[in-house]
């Protein structure tokens, strides 16, 4: 993967799930074999923290710890006001949800090529640029 990619927060909760054991282990490949060519934004932490108290029942001080080491191994970048205008626009050219559209306007903001998510339509180009990558096709 030699573009920039941009994660999607199902892939990390894979990460930290104990359940699918199978997609815990592409999720984790995914990380260690693209690190230095992979960005998440403060969107997919805030989704993957609420998801970490909600559906793991995690404590605070886990959470934190999540974050501390997401943060530590992979970029994080935030949006603006401009990348969630973007967003609507996309969300009615591209039949998509407002949060699934602002991953995809982040990622198209930061020059990435791929999005790495099992929850869009795989194999989807948006905007001539970016490839929607679900690597968990055929699992």
């Amino acid at each position: 993967m030699p573009d920039k990619a941009f994660l999607d927060t199902n892939i990390l909760i894979y990460v930290y799930s104990v359940d699918e054991k199978e997609k815990q282990a592409k999720a984790t490949e995914i990380i260690e074999m693209n690190r230095n060519a992979l960005l998440i934004s403060n969107q997919v932490i805030n989704e993957l923290c609420n998801t970490l108290f909600k559906k793991f029942s995690k404590s605070s001080a886990e959470v934190i710890d999540v974050i501390t080491e997401l943060s530590s191994a992979l970029p994080i970048t935030e949006f603006s006001l401009q990348t969630q205008i973007e967003a609507v626009r996309l969300m009615g050219l591209y039949s998509l949800q407002f949060y699934d559209a602002l991953i995809i306007a982040t990622a198209l903001e930061h020059g990435c090529h791929t999005l790495i998510t099992e929850d869009m339509q795989n194999g989807l180009i948006v905007e001539g640029q970016l490839t929607i990558s679900n690597p968990f096709m055929g699992l």
